[in-house]
């Protein structure tokens, strides 16, 4: 056997799937919230950006999983449908997904849960048990409507971490303080009182345990691959965070998202 053939083998045994070529989707739909429509990271402030999304976004600063997967098939068009929602829950992914089965959406990725730990206070946050129910909904509905279809669940970002990086700054806590964002985590943000300290750790509890519930609800589809932690355990800067809300990923934690989801994923390196 030649050096040639021997290398042809290699590439061909290290594609995914195992033998044979490397078959990459022409149709993605993009699942989740606020945080997959790249909402404040456009021009105007205060609405959703799609075209800065890490999934199917097309700002080039940004190099969304579109842009990389187009990038592995530049003579394919791949067609790509942003149906993630402002606000959605996890309640809301089941009707997101009959969207990515009526566009037959051959690769879906889904980042959803953080407005489950982020409400308006511990007491609405979506209980385990439902949020457990509604995500088999959710990966039944996709898996039964497009058997064949790739999915992949992202973890939620560590909410926590996001106090952690911004509790510090003035700015950003009257901005917390005002809008009322994420109050479950982050009211009183600059308390040590035992109280605000111990309901800080509740809400991260819950933030690990919904990241828990994706993972073993993903692995008992053959169709789904969980990201292993990437986004959660994920470090970020106060630059990859948009001061308009100091809450939303900024077109820099954008492209963070999109490089480390990109490489827990299933067509990374």
């Amino acid at each position: 056997m030649s050096i040639a053939m021997v290398a042809a083998l290699i590439v061909t045994l290290m594609a995914p799937g195992g033998a044979g070529a490397v078959s990459y989707p022409r149709t993605m739909a993009a699942t989740g919230d606020s945080i997959t429509t790249a909402y404040n990271t456009g021009t105007f402030p205060y609405v959703d950006n799609p075209a800065g999304s890490w999934s199917t976004g097309s700002d080039t600063r940004v190099v969304s999983h579109r842009q990389r997967l187009q990038a592995l098939v530049p003579s394919g068009q791949l067609t790509a449908y942003n149906d993630a929602r402002s606000g959605a829950r996890m309640t809301h992914l089941a009707a997101q997904m009959r969207a990515a089965v009526s566009q037959k959406a051959q690769y879906v990725t889904v980042l959803m849960g953080a407005n489950d730990v982020c409400t308006s206070s511990e007491a609405t946050m979506t209980s385990v048990a439902d949020f457990t129910a509604q995500f088999t909904t959710a990966m039944d509905t996709i898996t039964t409507g497009m058997p064949n279809a790739t999915v992949y669940v992202v973890s939620i970002p560590n909410i926590y971490h996001l106090w952690e990086v911004y509790k510090d700054s003035w700015l950003a806590r009257a901005v917390w303080n005002t809008a009322r964002i994420c109050q479950s985590m982050l009211a009183n943000p600059a308390s040590t009182l035992q109280a605000d300290v111990d309901r800080r750790a509740r809400v991260s509890q819950r933030n690990a345990e919904f990241n828990a519930v994706l993972e073993a609800i993903c692995a008992a589809y053959r169709q789904c691959r969980f990201d292993g932690y990437a986004v959660f355990n994920t470090v970020f800067a106060r630059s990859d965070v948009t001061s308009r809300d100091y809450f939303h990923p900024s077109v820099s934690g954008q492209a963070k998202l999109a490089a480390v989801t990109w490489a827990a994923g299933p067509w990374g390196p």
